[in-house]
């Protein structure tokens, strides 16, 4: 099984595209196929479709597996198809911002010029990939997309994407003011709480509520 990134070169040259080319063709941004190249990021569904139309190749032989290189017309998008139980989805681009821990906090890297494709019933203002294991009770794995609805206060009890001292992580959020405390509580039994009182909370900001996130089919 050859590797997204090897198979889109491959499909690339065949093309004769340039990432200028294929950003028109698919309507993604450069940016994002560039990450794709490196092989930082893998196509996600409706990036996949979109990148396998514009080289018209088979979503199955970019995604690397022993299959046909040349597309064949079984994708729903492309039929005229009626079945009770499938639904047109209408979709909209939501700004990809970077990583966010799911453990210790680390470096929010804002690349705002990377967008994924999700449903527009998604009321998300960004999305961030996750990175790490301490919210897998929550099932938000490693490499996760997260979607956030900006906001700077969130419910005791309710995920949220926290800035803490400019490095970022994702925790439940719980509240007293009482007592000026913060504490956020990951999702996995191995990592302790993190506390916050007083003074400290000058360097903690929440950016927004996790609202959704999406996951590959394992």
């Amino acid at each position: 099984m050859n590797s997204f990134s090897e198979r889109l070169k491959e499909a690339m040259m065949a093309k004769d595209y340039k990432q200028t080319d294929l950003a028109k063709a698919s309507g993604l941004d450069k940016s994002l196929i560039s990450n794709y190249l490196s092989g930082r990021y893998k196509a996600r569904q409706e990036n996949l479709y979109l990148l396998a139309k514009a080289l018209d190749v088979s979503e199955t032989w970019l995604m690397g597996y022993d299959v046909p290189m040349s597309r064949t017309p079984y994708s729903l998008k492309e039929q005229e198809v009626s079945l009770d139980n499938i639904f047109p989805i209408s979709t909209k681009r939501i700004p990809l911002l970077g990583e966010i821990a799911c453990g210790e906090p680390i470096y929010a890297d804002e690349d705002r010029e990377s967008y994924i494709v999700a449903g527009t019933e998604l009321k998300a203002d960004f999305c961030l990939w996750a990175k790490g294991d301490s919210m897998i009770g929550a099932r938000i794995l490693d490499g996760d997309i997260v979607f956030i609805r900006q906001q700077e206060t969130v419910e005791n009890g309710e995920i949220a994407a926290v800035i803490i001292e400019n490095e970022a992580t994702l925790k439940r959020v719980y509240y007293y003011q009482e007592k000026n405390l913060l504490i956020l509580k990951a999702e996995n039994p191995a990592y302790q709480d993190f506390v916050y009182t007083n003074e400290e909370l000058n360097n903690i900001r929440i950016l927004g509520k996790a609202v959704a996130f999406q996951s590959d089919v394992k």
